[in-house]
């Protein structure tokens, strides 16, 4: 899998931009604020619907347009797709498949795959939870993009519970009755999200502690875990779904009073561990380093049993790394169908990554 073409407007700082790629290595050079972490954006933004630096879709638009466009041209098994994306503040976005439109944006999803390493990385070991939740539901996403809508009708559900949640505290019986149908909504929608999120850390643990091991050997072991907010999970659907519901109705005086919805995925966490103890707190800058990076390399192990050969992207990660992680991931990338880097100075890119150079100066990105 490939991007061949990259085509981006109104996008972040870019009014237009061009961009030919190929397989193998491709580097953009520019000092920070030139434009190269966006283009690298947009392709994320193209696999995953979201981008790696902001929660939401606003700030993606460039300051005085309407909407931005990002356009890619996907090459998979010798087959090419053409896919473009609309972004409209305030206005729902659109998406192309081949010019033609679809339903929804996230019929796009599954066309590209990537597995992108950022400074923001740190904050998957030394961040709150739902930054972890993020990375398990992209994951998800990657592997089987169905888990999109999976995870879609969760939040929507979760919503609506939790507004209904702040009206009840002194409401009639009909208003109880109606939480009660959210309850089985959460629990059904809950029970999926929940059952995929525990069956890709199973199948990703193994993946984790191995590059860790390779990226840290000095380290103790990495190991991870799911840790549910109601205890141990049952792995079937069914099962979930039933410990749910009894959790909800054990907790629903608390969720009253409180008006929040206490019970479900969204409360959960993905412990990290470094030997007997926890990652956060007691991790070292650079043990933090390694096994953000070892939860990327995790993933895209995983990925690639799974026959996917996503895209790697390494936006300005060498510079935050001593030689010995640079070495390890310039091992990774070079065996990759295709690696988009950027840099400050080229200087950072390990030798081993050869390949095509970009100048991004200027407005400008061309090819040197």
């Amino acid at each position: 899998m490939h991007v061949r073409h990259l085509q981006v407007s109104d996008f972040r700082s870019w009014e237009l931009a061009d961009l030919e790629l190929e397989p193998g290595v491709s580097v953009l050079v520019g000092r920070n604020g030139q434009g190269k972490t966006n283009l690298v954006e947009a392709i994320g933004y193209v696999a995953t619907l979201g981008s790696h630096r902001v929660a939401t879709d606003a700030p993606l638009i460039r300051h005085g347009a309407q909407r931005a466009v990002v356009r890619a041209a996907v090459v998979n098994d010798d087959r090419e797709l053409l896919v473009e994306i609309e972004i409209t503040a305030g206005k729902a976005n659109r998406a192309r498949i081949n010019r033609g439109p679809v339903p929804r944006p996230r019929d796009v999803l599954g066309i590209l795959r990537t597995v992108l390493f950022a400074p923001e990385d740190l904050s998957l070991v030394r961040g709150d939870p739902s930054d972890r939740r993020r990375f398990l539901d992209e994951m998800l996403v990657l592997r089987a993009p169905r888990f999109a809508g999976v995870r879609s009708d969760y939040d929507r559900v979760l919503k609506q519970r939790s507004a209904l949640l702040k009206t009840v505290k002194h409401s009639r019986s009909a208003e109880l009755s109606t939480l009660d149908v959210w309850d089985g909504h959460l629990a059904k929608h809950g029970a999926e999200l929940l059952a995929a999120r525990m069956k890709l850390v199973r199948d990703m643990a193994d993946h984790v502690t191995s590059a860790y091991a390779e990226v840290a050997p000095e380290s103790r072991p990495a190991l991870i875990s799911y840790r549910s907010s109601v205890g141990e999970l049952p792995e079937d659907k069914e099962s979930i779904e039933d410990l749910l519901l009894a959790e909800l109705d054990r907790v629903r005086r608390q969720e009253i009073e409180r008006g929040v919805c206490l019970v479900g995925p969204h409360r959960d966490d993905l412990d990290l561990t470094l030997g007997d103890l926890p990652a956060k707190g007691y991790a070292s800058h650079g043990e933090s380093w390694s096994f953000a990076l070892a939860l990327r390399l995790g993933g895209y192990e995983l990925m690639r049993v799974d026959g996917i050969e996503p895209v790697l992207v390494l936006d300005d990660v060498f510079a935050e790394l001593d030689r010995g992680r640079r070495q390890q991931l310039a091992k990774v990338a070079a065996a990759a169908e295709q690696v988009l880097i950027t840099a400050a100075v080229a200087e950072d890119v390990p030798d081993e990554l050869s390949g095509a150079r970009f100048e991004v100066h200027g407005g400008e990105v061309r090819r040197v």
